[in-house]
């Protein structure tokens, strides 16, 4: 089934700043000059016909906020607690066989890079190494070089079963001969790195970036009356037509401050700007005047947190396949039980679709949930969230990827690369506050504001002009809004974005 959409809808996306003949009723000529004899009868409510149109409060709803009063905001994420690596086995060459580490299991390939061991495999370390569905166990018994560990197995012959290719290590646990000492076959204690593991951490920094809009209008038609009664979706009302356009310009800006925390990205250094044949790479002259940028949440996922296109198409929602691979990648990370996912239309119905074909009783479409259908009852054929192995799912629509005039309408163009959703955890994270000195519980999510005793920049406004209170000799009204903020996103690898 096709549907065409009528051919005159009233879709424009954004305001005109010039005066039109679709604004106001013309009684000086044509047919709806003065002289004809029937009054038209004028409606003076506008039409409220679309709904709500901000999009804003996605972050409101799974993140906080708080201030700050430094140019960057700098954070740590703890490494993982168990030893694993990748690299590639050698079987021969060596009176045992030898791994040589090429990066610890998160892809950090500073591991094994330098002169001194970065690696944590120590002498007698007992590891697991995994190639190809072979599996085997063995003992570290010499460390010669720095990214270098060679290793004797438990069981006859293992390493012949191993290939000189990749293979992934984990370290399980230790074995000593009685009276031993944290020494190398050679009985030499290692005092270069090689004794004790530390725990090492990665640091993450974004830096605010400063948003500002306002709106103007002359002192003449402040005073001015319309004949629309007009209403915004912060309760703005009246007959004064600048009421609302004003109230549309500080609604159209709190939602640009969402839709920036969400979209930014930083810039790259070498990257390139122009269009086709115009196209050259940025210079150093070029980084002030096209901004640094910031990390907005879906940059930070597809840096650092997993992206899932599915198993069967670019919507692959109608089945349990692509959530069961969300679920192992989530065991391989943080584990968090509780998520919610954010999609647009297309995917919320799949989902529901997909869930309610788990029921034997509802081929026919008709038992959808845990409930008694009656002819005399609403058949509810929505499901808001579903428990998969361990794992809670809370499904929500997201306006912004399905409103036309944001990113609904990218997502139209942008074909296999439309964000059709967002995973976020349900949880919190434990961060040292250097401000307050303590450990403090945040969202994984939250917004970084710059803000003082003197200026708060959170949401500032102000107005300028000689209409009201006079501020200059300016014959207009000038309402002024500025925010200087970033988002802070921890740990990404918990996060999922769905493409």
């Amino acid at each position: 089934m096709a549907l065409t959409p009528g051919g005159s809808l009233n879709s424009v996306p954004a305001s005109r700043k010039q005066t039109l003949n679709t604004n106001y009723l013309d009684f000086t000529s044509g047919a709806n000059d003065w002289a004809q004899q029937y009054l038209p009868d004028l409606m003076e409510k506008e039409a409220e016909v679309f709904g709500p149109r901000t999009i804003s409060g996605f972050l409101s709803q799974v993140g906080a906020e708080e201030s700050m009063t430094s140019d960057q905001v700098i954070w740590s994420e703890q490494s993982r607690l168990h030893l694993s690596y990748t690299g590639t086995a050698q079987p021969a060459g060596d009176v045992n066989g030898t791994i040589t580490i090429l990066a610890d299991i998160d892809g950090d390939t500073t591991v094994g890079a330098t002169a001194s061991r970065t690696h944590g495999i120590r002498v007698n370390d007992m590891l697991l190494i995994a190639q190809a569905g072979v599996v085997v166990k063995a003992l570290a018994v010499e460390t010669p070089d720095s990214n270098v560990v060679s290793v004797e197995p438990y069981a006859t012959a293992a390493l012949s079963t191993l290939s000189a290719a990749a293979c992934t290590i984990l370290v399980i646990g230790s074995e000593f001969g009685k009276g031993a000492s944290y020494a190398d076959e050679t009985g030499t204690f290692k005092a270069d790195g090689r004794g004790a593991n530390e725990p090492t951490f990665k640091s993450f920094n974004n830096k605010p970036i400063i948003m500002k809009d306002y709106y103007e209008i002359s002192g003449s038609d402040v005073s001015r009356i319309g004949w629309v009664e007009v209403a915004s979706e912060d309760g703005a009302s009246g007959y004064m037509w600048y009421l609302k356009a004003e109230a549309d310009t500080r609604s159209r800006f709190n939602d640009h401050l969402e839709m920036t925390m969400l979209e930014a990205e930083k810039t790259a250094a070498a990257s390139i700007i122009g269009f086709g044949a115009n196209s050259q790479v940025r210079g150093a002259a070029d980084a002030g005047l096209n901004g640094a940028g910031t990390e907005g949440l879906f940059a930070a996922i597809e840096s650092r947190g997993n992206i899932t296109s599915g198993v069967t198409g670019v919507n692959a929602a109608t089945d349990l396949a692509e959530f069961d691979a969300i679920l192992a990648e989530f065991d391989n990370q943080g584990a968090i039980e509780e998520n919610m996912m954010f999609v647009n239309r297309a995917t919320s119905l799949a989902m529901d679709d997909m869930l309610a074909s788990m029921n034997s009783y509802g081929a026919g479409g008709t038992s959808y949930g845990v409930f008694n259908n009656s002819e005399d009852m609403a058949l509810n054929l929505g499901f808001s969230g579903f428990r998969r192995g361990s794992y809670d799912f809370y499904k929500s629509d997201m306006r912004y990827l399905n409103d036309k005039a944001t990113r609904g309408g990218i997502n139209d163009a942008a074909g296999s690369a439309a964000i059709r959703g967002i995973i976020v955890p349900a949880g919190t994270s434990t961060v040292y506050d250097q401000m307050l000195g303590k450990n403090l519980k945040r969202p994984f999510l939250h917004v970084r504001y710059r803000a003082s005793q003197t200026d708060d920049r959170k949401m500032k406004t102000w107005v300028t002009g000689s209409v009201g209170a006079a501020t200059s000799a300016l014959d207009a009204m000038q309402i002024h809004m500025l925010s200087e903020r970033c988002l802070v996103t921890q740990g990404a690898n918990n996060f999922m974005l769905m493409k």
